[in-house]
């Protein structure tokens, strides 16, 4: 009888005990999300980096004018420690504004289109390219017509496949990171490439192309899927076999020195263990980089602002970092890893925003199946956010930046997933501007990353 008695006191002090942790983590994160919510300083920040800095591509003016924001706005947000991490970073030019019409014979004027230079791509020079125009709709076309190729410029005409709900970038990218050099092996001298986008506009989105270096390098642009549509039908009717003018002036100068920016406050039980959280600072050149990756580094920071506005003392140091050069090079975030290797750092989690703005759903979790369960059992406190969409990835899944964290130190990750309709319509565009981002899905972002970093800081994976 004593020892029935004695089992049921310690279950219920157990249960007890469950039920105490669930409350208080429950409204912890309720306070977190009426900071944000209702004091939240993500939006304003954003303005401030898209009207004052605006594009922020490695080794320009920009960038510079960005590190020196972040550091501003890392300070203003609480940080006891800011600083930055200088690092390499490759220094691409675009150069005075691209041309691209026909070039013939005809009375009227030749058409013309507006394009814009894939990011580290050679230049074609003042004086341009000139030649015939091929219009292919994927690789297995180019691979057919190869004897076709020759002193061509080719036009890759491959659409965002609609009926994917996701993973249409993915998709279509390869022709803008890899059309160049397979059309240079069968002697193209240039190739345009239909935005990657599901956008319907004007607007070409540029962004970098891989280079095959046994191969020529020839000139790439990407063109608006308006533009390509028209360029297609011309090329079926009225200018058929008719030649193409391409000129872009751009070109690769010298590295440069760049800077991851960072700032932390330092844990009280577990100073040794660091959680980073960061997007990437950098941007391409046609827009501000509101949604990419500007959203990624407001929000980061705001996390940083909300604890310390709570009096929130996480356990462990949360260090957010503004990441130099994804774009076009992931230096930064390689930076960050190979000196957190030789500082012999403990990185305990990492997670990072590159997805825009839009609503959270949930986590790309990249972890082992151990640590993914532990993630599952929180799902709860995000059901109020709709964010419960979880996604594991045992060898990835967290972002570009933080990819080399885990490489080196095998670091738990979290990529925030949005519900991303809207992303891929702004993306390296000139449209990428802040005016396309809603304050408060804005914020909801901010509350969802900041409500896991909470539970992380607390309980470990």
């Amino acid at each position: 009888m004593i020892k029935r008695f004695l089992v049921s006191i310690l279950m219920f002090s157990s249960v007890s005990m469950v039920a105490f942790g669930q409350n208080e983590d429950s409204e912890m994160i309720k306070k977190i999300a009426d900071e944000i919510l209702l004091n939240g300083k993500a939006y304003s920040n954003l303005y401030s980096l898209c009207k004052t800095v605006g594009a922020r591509l490695s080794g320009s003016e920009g960038m510079y004018k960005g590190e020196s924001w972040g550091m501003i706005a890392l300070k203003e947000a609480g940080a006891e420690n800011a600083y930055l991490q200088a690092c390499m970073v490759p220094h691409w030019v675009r150069g005075k504004k691209e041309l691209a019409r026909f070039k013939t014979n005809k009375i009227n004027a030749d058409p013309e289109f507006d394009i814009l230079a894939l990011g580290m791509s050679v230049g074609t020079g003042d004086k341009g390219v000139t030649a015939p125009i091929i219009e292919v709709k994927n690789f297995e076309e180019l691979e057919r017509r190869k004897d076709e190729i020759r002193g061509k410029i080719v036009f890759y005409n491959y659409p965002f496949n609609k009926t994917f709900l996701r993973g249409a970038y993915g998709d279509a990218v390869k022709y803008r990171g890899n059309g160049a050099s397979a059309a240079a092996k069968y002697g193209a001298v240039a190739v345009i490439v239909r935005s990657v986008t599901g956008a319907q506009d004007d607007f070409p989105h540029t962004g970098s192309l891989r280079y095959n270096d046994t191969l020529p390098k020839i000139p790439a642009v990407a063109i608006s899927t308006n533009g390509a549509d028209k360029l297609s039908g011309y090329i079926k009717n009225d200018y058929k076999n008719e030649n193409f003018f391409i000129r872009t002036n751009c070109e690769m100068l010298p590295d440069t020195i760049g800077h991851n920016v960072i700032g932390e406050i330092r844990g009280s039980e577990f100073p040794n263990e660091i959680i980073t959280i960061g997007g990437h600072l950098d941007s391409w050149d046609p827009g501000e980089g509101a949604s990419d990756d500007g959203t990624g580094l407001v929000t980061s920071i705001e996390i940083l602002r909300a604890f310390k506005a709570l009096g929130y003392y996480p356990k462990r140091t949360i260090r957010i970092v503004l990441f130099a050069n994804e774009e076009n090079g992931l230096r930064g975030g390689t930076k960050y890893a190979e000196e957190g290797k030789l500082k012999n750092e403990k990185h305990v989690m990492a997670m990072e925003s590159d997805g825009g703005g839009e609503y959270p759903r949930g986590f790309g979790c990249g972890m082992t199946k151990e640590q993914f369960e532990k993630v599952n059992g929180w799902i709860k406190y995000f059901e109020p956010f709709d964010a419960t969409r979880f996604s594991f990835n045992e060898g990835g899944g967290g972002g570009a930046d933080i990819g080399p964290l885990q490489t080196a130190f095998k670091t738990p990750q979290f990529g925030l997933s949005t519900t991303g309709q809207r992303y891929f319509d702004v993306h390296h565009a000139a449209s990428d501007v802040f005016e396309k981002v809603n304050a408060q899905e804005l914020n909801l972002c901010a509350v969802v990353m900041a409500s896991m970093v909470y539970l992380v800081d607390k309980y470990g994976l």
